[in-house]
């Protein structure tokens, strides 16, 4: 018998299937499916893709962790540049007849060894050791960023030199060399211990730009650019840079509370900051003396000291959560 011819209503489309056999679909459906951004859920091509940042920051927004640790940080910036907001008396005053004395009305921590006032010294040595961490913190993420990302991305005879120079670097223990080069430092301001750390902290930022920038470099994106006639500048500015940072950030966010806790223990040893500078490790200092007979004095500079490292490593564990495909 001769095959009849198939008849399809007006109100149907066909689409072809993947097997090769057709479908009948209602015309409704069908125009729904074309006017759809990208497909039937919404999403696809023409649907604006979040970027690393936005969904990093879509991911720290929900972050319990990052929100403590951002508050924690956000108040000790705020003390540190306007201390007199929560503590209203001088450090540098001191009154030997109170000295271990502990908690009264006014001074709610107690005096220290030489009768000055423990509460708005705490305060008022977050200004110092924030500043230290934050400064160093600048300096070698920028030095070994530059250094190791050139390095990374020109390869040859300069990455050879560098790790070389890299390694000499890493064979230097921090807090002896810290003994050494600043105990012939007499200047009591800040500057000779950021330098210190930018000198010796370099290496770990460099390493991990280098690295970062040869996995960038190999991308797809990067070699179009290349073929499209892409100076170096504008490689490095344009296309590898934004894609090779973020992992530099997370090591120099968790680097920040490390070079606090360095000042402090510079400062222990008594080659770090000097008085009349006020800072927790040179209160941890006075105090451990009288550790037995006054105990508040070394309780309250130390646990500021702790809660401010410890909020550092907290918003960089958080970050590195956020900013780490495989962690998702």
């Amino acid at each position: 018998m001769p095959e009849m011819p198939e008849h399809h209503d007006e109100g149907s489309a066909i689409a072809s299937t993947g097997a090769g056999g057709a479908t009948d679909l209602a015309m409704s459906e069908a125009e729904t499916l074309e006017k759809a951004p990208g497909g039937p859920d919404g999403t696809g091509p023409d649907k604006k893709a979040r970027s690393l940042w936005s969904d990093a920051w879509h991911d720290l927004r929900r972050n319990p962790v990052f929100i403590i640790s951002g508050l924690i940080i956000l108040f000790l910036v705020v003390i540190a540049i306007w201390p007199q907001l929560i503590a209203s008396g001088n450090p540098l005053d001191c009154d030997l007849s109170k000295a271990q004395e502990g908690s009264q009305p006014g001074h709610p921590f107690g005096f220290n060894g030489q009768g000055c006032d423990v509460y708005t010294r705490t305060v008022y040595g977050a200004r110092a050791s924030i500043q230290v961490g934050v400064l160093a913190t600048l300096g070698v993420t920028l030095l070994g960023s530059v250094l190791g990302g050139l390095a990374g991305f020109y390869g040859g005879a300069w990455d050879g030199f560098l790790s070389r120079i890299t390694d000499i670097f890493f064979a230097i223990p921090v807090v002896l060399g810290g003994l050494v080069l600043l105990s012939v430092v007499s200047n009591n301001s800040v500057w000779p211990v950021i330098g210190f750390m930018v000198l010796l902290g370099w290496p770990q930022i460099s390493r991990i730009a280098r690295g970062s920038v040869i996995t960038a470099k190999q991308n797809d994106y990067v070699q179009a650019a290349r073929a499209l006639g892409a100076s170096n500048s504008r490689m490095l500015l344009r296309h590898i840079t934004p894609n090779a940072v973020a992992p530099v950030i997370v090591v120099a966010t968790i680097a920040l509370g490390t070079y606090i806790s360095l000042e402090a223990t510079l400062s222990f040893l008594g080659v770090g900051l000097k008085p009349p500078t006020v800072s927790w490790g040179i209160d941890i200092s006075s105090a451990s003396q009288y550790i037995r007979n006054a105990p508040h004095m070394l309780l309250w500079p130390a646990g500021a000291l702790a809660v401010t490292v410890l909020a550092f490593i907290m918003l960089g564990d958080a970050v590195r959560d956020a900013l780490d495909p495989k962690l998702r």
